[in-house]
């Protein structure tokens, strides 16, 4: 019996892998949005939309959105949490890329990477030049594979949420989630 990944799995015009719709997971770092949420009072996260609005714009589902705060463990324990869901494709976190000493998801997040993707920072970077300047340099925003799932890891601004999203991941998660776990394909041995 097929799994749901796979009636979602193809190729694409190069012949190259592909898992479209992607099912995909945002985690929203913020500890004041975390706090409001304890309260009891809806956060405004405006972010976590912009991410959830380019993937649905290309037909792609949002199965799940978490709110955590800048905190290590935290952070890890939700990304860690989705990447092992088997209806999760990609992730994509926003918030605690900075340099401040809460901005830790970069940490978090790579050290559940079993494989880096660093032309995904460098080009955010680069891209980010022509909308912020030198400010892209405080920027640490990275990406990786962990447990055959694409993970990126963006600042939360809106702005940099789009860029990423509408010029790089959204482009691309198909083809990495398909390449990263063509091994997983119905009938394929490694």
């Amino acid at each position: 019996m097929a799994t749901d990944r796979d009636d979602r799995r193809s190729t694409d015009d190069h012949g190259h892998d592909v898992i479209d719709p992607l099912y995909v997971g945002i985690v929203t770092v913020s500890s004041s949005r975390a706090q409001a949420d304890d309260a009891g009072s809806e956060p405004d996260d405006p972010g976590g939309d912009t991410i959830q609005e380019c993937f649905e714009a290309e037909g792609h589902e949002v199965q799940e959105r978490l709110l955590v705060r800048d905190d290590y463990s935290s952070i890890r324990t939700a990304v860690r949490g989705l990447v092992a869901r088997r209806d999760i494709d990609v992730v994509v976190t926003t918030g605690g890329t900075g340099v401040t000493t809460d901005d830790v998801s970069p940490e978090a997040t790579s050290s559940l990477f079993e494989r880096d993707l660093p032309g995904f920072g460098e080009r955010f970077r680069a891209l980010s030049w022509e909308e912020i300047g030198t400010r892209t340099i405080a920027s640490r925003a990275t990406a990786g594979i962990a447990v055959d799932t694409p993970v990126f890891c963006i600042p939360g601004s809106t702005g940099a949420c789009q860029t990423a999203c509408e010029q790089l991941i959204v482009p691309e998660s198909p083809h990495l989630a398909g390449l990263a776990t063509r091994h997983q394909a119905a009938g394929e041995t490694q």
